[in-house]
């Protein structure tokens, strides 16, 4: 009769776990152990080890660039020469905000706010622009 590596509990030769614990016993050859003069250490009721629970890693990916369809200089050119009428908010995708520019035409305040509107489309980085309008 074997002992548990882990908890001390007593095994029969051809058991591979303990019973008490759970463990699993390495195979290895039994031979009578050597007769000593100390009685048997007393086994101790051993609390199961916790498993070591496995690591996860959050790799963080570089951002990918943003590429856009719309041009923004070609929204700069129209918002400067035919932004009265919308036709820069129609180039980006604004058909609502072009209708508007449309019906209020006649005030000049379209032609006013597109041309602030050009440029601030030109002074923003392409990044942005593409994140934007597309």
């Amino acid at each position: 009769m074997t002992s548990c590596s882990n908890c001390g509990a007593g095994l029969q030769p051809a058991q591979n776990f303990c019973p008490k614990c759970g463990s699993v016993q390495a195979q290895v050859a039994t031979t009578a152990p050597p007769p000593s003069p100390e009685p048997a250490p007393v086994a101790q009721a051993a609390t199961p080890q916790p498993q070591p629970q496995p690591q996860v890693v959050y790799v963080q990916q570089a951002p990918q660039p943003v590429v856009g369809t719309k041009s923004k200089v070609v929204a700069f050119v129209l918002a400067w020469l035919l932004g009265g009428f919308g036709i820069h908010k129609f180039y980006l995708g604004r058909i609502g905000q072009g209708i508007v520019y449309l019906i209020f035409f006649w005030t000049f305040i379209p032609a006013f706010i597109a041309f602030i509107e050009g440029i601030v489309y030109i002074l923003t980085s392409d990044q942005d622009f593409a994140r934007k309008y597309g």
